[in-house]
């Protein structure tokens, strides 16, 4: 139990009491998979708490906050995701190591967020006070809202990793990565190459995680790709609340009609 948040603390309480009352040995069985479900649920819901609250504060001011108010959308989404910090911090329901790790997440997420905008591979609304250059500063916590996940996921599930490659060699290729995301604007796209490479090298590496008192075995990429996966539909629900726009977005008709984007931003 060291190391665990009060909220954390309280799961797992409550999953042993109902493990530990008396039953037949089917009942038991039965009720003891049960449990393991819901707390794996809870666990991953709880790590993906800062990520969620984020979500729901971008489709909310979307589609409950006047377009006209005295304090723009994008400041107020800023002024939330900062208070959201605090309180969490305030609250011990976030350990300092998870804390250094979002500070991360965000000067690193802004930084790209800076360079994307800048070459055109999609922009946010005008207005507002808290952004720089053309980047509102609530963008940064979009990222450290997956550092929030990775992190938490990482210490609630005990995370072990078998057959894991080199650290340098994961390292190079993560910088290789890195080096396309801005590169190929300029240069070909590798990004298939990479996504290849990324396959290849963790094919046989499996990933172990405990979940109360069971642990659960599978291929690392499938974790991969569950995040992934996740990551693309909170990308996608961004997209279609207005949070901001690909050029694309104007020939299919999405949000081109909002009146906080002014005419000719596509």
């Amino acid at each position: 139990m060291a190391g665990l948040t009060s909220v954390e603390r309280i799961i797992d309480a409550a999953a042993h009491r109902i493990l530990d009352r008396p039953g037949r040995p089917a009942l038991s069985r039965v009720r003891g998979a049960l449990v393991e479900i819901l707390v794996f649920g809870a666990k991953q819901a709880w790590a993906a708490l800062f990520g969620g609250i984020m979500l729901a504060v971008l489709v909310g001011t979307e589609l409950w906050y006047p377009d006209h108010a005295a304090l723009d959308r994008n400041d107020l989404r800023t002024i939330l995701a900062v208070l959201v910090q605090v309180c969490m911090v305030l609250g011990r329901l976030e350990t300092l190591r998870e804390l250094r790790v979002i500070i991360l997440f965000h000067v690193v997420g802004t930084v790209m967020e800076l360079f994307k905008t800048d070459v055109g591979s999609w922009i946010y609304p005008p207005g507002g006070v808290l952004h720089i250059a053309n980047v509102p500063l609530f963008s940064g916590f979009m990222y450290a809202a997956v550092g929030s996940y990775l992190v938490r996921v990482f210490r609630l599930f005990d995370l072990r990793f078998d057959r894991y490659p080199p650290r340098w060699v994961g390292g190079v290729l993560a910088a290789l990565i890195y080096v396309n995301f801005f590169s190929h604007h300029w240069i070909i796209d590798l990004r298939w190459l990479l996504i290849a490479a990324v396959v290849t090298l963790f094919w046989v590496t499996s990933m172990e995680f405990r979940i109360l008192r069971v642990r659960v075995r599978m291929p690392l990429l499938a974790a991969f790709v569950g995040v992934a996966f996740v990551i693309w539909i909170a990308e996608n629900v961004g997209t279609a609340s207005g949070t901001w726009l690909y050029p694309r977005s104007c020939t299919d008709g999405i949000r081109c009609r909002s009146r906080r984007w002014a005419p000719g931003s596509c």
